[in-house]
This record gives C-alpha cells, sequence and structure tokens, in this order.
C-alpha cells in the first residue's frame, strides 16, 4: 500500500511545491512508484512537471466534485515512474462546493483509496492555507512534511498549523504523523539561517530531518523547464539535497 505524505504549510514562499516536485522525482529516480497529487488552484506542481493543465479534462477538481475516477486524472510525466494528477483554476471555487457534500473533509481520501495500492508514495501539494482542501489533503495523509524557510517569521503561523494537524489527528485521521520539518532556502554563510535552523531544532528536535534543502538558483529555474531539478541538473546542490532527502525518508520506512 503506498504512503500518503501531505506537504503543508499555511505560509506560502516556504518551497512547498518545489519539495513535492523535486522530492517526488528524486524518489522515482530510486525506483519508487509515486503519485503527485497537485491540489493547489495555482497548479505550480502540474507546471513544474510539463503538464499544460489547458489541455486536461479530468484533473483533481474533476474527481473531488464532480467525482472523476482517479485513474482518469492521472497523467505520466517526463520522470519514469512519476505521475500526475494535476490541479485546475476552478479549484478556487471547490470549498464552495464542497461544504453541503457529506463527509467533506475526507472526500481526498475517497479519491485516493482506489489507486493507492498502485504507488509506494503518493505526495499531496496542498495550497497555502488552512481550508477546506487542505483538511481534505491532511484526513487522507499518513503523514505530513512541513517545509520551513530558514528567514525572518520562519515559525510564524506553524502553531496554528500544528493545532490544525491536531484536531484532524483528534476528529478525522488519528493515524496522522508529522513526517518531518524540513528546513528550506538554507545558506549556511547567513547568521539567519543558522539560527532558524537552531531554532526549529531546539522546537522539534528528532521530527526535523537531517537533509537541509540549500538555497541553489537551479531549483527556481527548472520549473520553467517543466522538469524537475534532477533532470535540469542533477549535479547541482538542489538535486542532491532532494535525492538525499528521498534517501531517508526511505531509510525511516525500513526501521
Amino acid at each position: 500500500m503506498g504512503k500518503i505524505i501531505a506537504l503543508a504549510n499555511q505560509k506560502g514562499g516556504v518551497g512547498k511545491t518545489t519539495t513535492a516536485i523535486n522530492l517526488a522525482a528524486s524518489l522515482a529516480t530510486l525506483e519508487k512508484r509515486v503519485l503527485v497529487i497537485d491540489a493547489d488552484p495555482q497548479a505550480n506542481a502540474s507546471s513544474g512537471l510539463g503538464i499544460d493543465i489547458r489541455e486536461i479534462e479530468c484533473s483533481i477538481y474533476e474527481c473531488l466534485i464532480n467525482r472523476a475516477a482517479p485513474e482518469e486524472g492521472i497523467h505520466p510525466t517526463s520522470v519514469k515512474g512519476l505521475d500526475i494528477i494535476p490541479s485546475h483554476i476552478n479549484l478556487v471555487g471547490a470549498e464552495i462546493e464542497m461544504l453541503d457534500m457529506p463527509n467533506r473533509e475526507k472526500i481526498m481520501r475517497e479519491v485516493i483509496e482506489p489507486i493507492k495500492g498502485n504507488y509506494d508514495y503518493i505526495l499531496i501539494d496542498s495550497s497555502p492555507s488552512l481550508g477546506l482542501i487542505t483538511v481534505n489533503s491532511l484526513t487522507a495523509a499518513d503523514s505530513v512534511i512541513i517545509p520551513v524557510q530558514c528567514e525572518y517569521f520562519a515559525l510564524e503561523g506553524i502553531s496554528k498549523l500544528l493545532n490544525t494537524i491536531k484536531i484532524i489527528k483528534s476528529n478525522l485521521n488519528p493515524g496522522l504523523d508529522i513526517e518531518g520539518f524540513l528546513l528550506t532556502m538554507f545558506n549556511s554563510r547567513l547568521r539567519l539561517s543558522n539560527q532558524v535552523y537552531n531554532e526549529v531544532k531546539k522546537h522539534f528536535r528528532e521530527l526535523v530531518f537531517e537533509t537541509v534543502i540549500q538555497r541553489n538558483i537551479r531549483l527556481g529555474e527548472a520549473p520553467s523547464m517543466g522538469i524537475p531539478v534532477i533532470m535540469y541538473d542533477a549535479e547541482s546542490t538542489g538535486a542532491k539535497n532532494y535525492l538525499a532527502l528521498a534517501a531517508e525518508i526511505i531509510k525511516r520506512e525500513k526501521r
């Protein structure tokens, strides 16, 4: 059965979608079968993996709202072993459409259930909010990765996210765990980056990934080509960081 990992942080610009794309590609490179579900209306994970959403007939929106079969929404990417259910701008209004649906917090779980046996990992890229779609993503997930940007205000809002996770764990998904806090945009030469790292490590200890994602220009360039960084420049720091993160996650599973 595939492990379902949501990526969540209501603070934007922390590297959540970058992590979804590149962690998924790195897991696939390590011969895992991986599915990305793009649950963010901005659809950056979709375009970053080479999907033109204007040509897509079935997205996660159709799966959630129209109850289209999830198999219809799955699209292959240029990375062997990596598929995606893309997003669509219509997802912006999906939360309102879901309000009157029965078990509205569990619709994503119902979408994933028939296909989760086909993958080793399913990564859900959620939007930078704590709305109903993100609640659905966390309710469907086995664990959550929380990217934390190594900049001022890094810990701002994390307490709100942790409270949401606690509520979901209590009421909707008792099995939800924190996979880890991931430090992103780290620059070892900056005192601030080191301060944020030490602060997060002090607060969350063993929940912090050993792997740190360093600032890397290649990570910013790769999405414009519609490919993950490991295909854009396999020798770049960003590619090596995400490969190390994938290996760390796989190693944890074997414990």
